[in-house]
């Protein structure tokens, strides 16, 4: 049985949607427990007349609430009994196996450093983001944690990054890539040049050079090495891409009589492609480095990604994710 914690007040429309996804997952997953740590008698109340498996859903009382303006150093200092640190806290205490936070990712972050802390000799966390990629997904680590890196800080993202991909995204090899402006070693700035050329050397990797923006799409790579501050604009344009393009495939598409009777002959695909695309079937993003499972899932996630990031999260204990990056992440 894993036990996965999970900030019920974390998120656009917590607690509802925290509640709907867990109870999604103990439906689906019969070797799953989960911890909803929030507002006892609030939590109670959403549950009152839903049916689920008592015996498997717990409720750790943490009535302090959490804003997503606030500074992520003082919610771990001034409250302690607030859903995102009392899951980081479950996990410290080996009451939980694992933790997920669809909240203030600061505060995610400052709980999970600060309450679990990090794998030996790892140098900074990183929070590692599954991008659709054709029919696939490539990891794009860091996506935000760290706004400036060092070279070997880089190489230990792309470590961590190639054993996530392999035991839990399933791939066989990850290919490694370094963004950079251009795919020529000497390209880019000090950073760059130097990650390259820590990444050229490195057992046990398979780093396939520097990679482009524009490579990403293509999937090239299977794990895209960068620091926190390229990451995010990365990861933001990504998600405003996607929902743009499907505002124009259904205006283009979908417009008048012609366009509907049209699209009606490729919904079929239109809807595989769609599926696809979807960001609720990545469920959330790993915090690589801190030494238990911790998942940082979307604001503005619905039932079904809380129900895939706690799935995550119960994988990734399974397969002994923490256990394997202590024993690559020196070598």
């Amino acid at each position: 049985m894993v036990r996965v914690a999970v900030d019920a007040m974390g998120g656009d429309r917590a607690p509802e949607i925290n509640i709907d996804g867990a109870l999604l997952a103990l439906e689906k997953f019969p070797d799953l427990q989960v911890i909803l740590c929030g507002p006892k008698a609030l939590i109670e109340s959403k549950l009152r007349g839903r049916k689920y498996d008592q015996s498997r859903l717990e409720i750790d009382d943490a009535p302090e609430l959490v804003g997503m303006d606030e500074h992520p150093g003082k919610i771990v200092r001034n409250k302690p009994n607030s859903g995102v640190v009392r899951s980081a806290v479950l996990v410290r205490q080996q009451q939980a196996d694992a933790a997920l936070s669809a909240g203030n990712t600061g505060a995610a972050m400052a709980a999970a450093l600060f309450k679990i802390g990090r794998i030996s000799g790892v140098e900074r966390p990183a929070i590692g983001v599954p991008l659709p990629v054709g029919r696939k997904f490539a990891l794009l680590v860091d996506a935000g944690a760290n706004a400036d890196c060092r070279p070997n800080q880089l190489m230990q993202f792309a470590k961590m990054g190639s054993i996530y991909a392999n035991q839990v995204l399933k791939v066989a090899n990850p290919k490694v890539g370094l963004l950079n402006i251009g795919e020529e070693p000497e390209k880019g700035n000090e950073l760059a040049k130097e990650a390259h050329n820590l990444l050229s050397s490195a057992n046990n990797l398979n780093f396939i050079g520097n990679i482009e923006g524009r490579d990403i799409p293509a999937g090239t790579a299977d794990v895209i090495v960068c620091d926190g501050f390229v990451g995010n604009i990365v990861l933001k344009l990504v998600e405003g891409m996607w929902k743009q393009f499907g505002q124009m495939l259904k205006e283009q598409i979908f417009t008048g009589f012609a366009g509907k009777c049209a699209g009606l002959t490729v919904k079929g695909r239109l809807d595989a492609l769609k599926k696809g695309l979807d960001v609720s079937e990545i469920g959330g993003a790993v915090l690589l480095g801190i030494d238990g499972v911790y998942i940082i899932s979307h604001g503005s996630s619905d039932a079904k990604a809380i129900m895939n990031a706690i799935r995550v999260a119960k994988e990734s204990v399974q397969i002994g994710l923490i256990d394997r990056l202590k024993q690559n992440i020196t070598l």
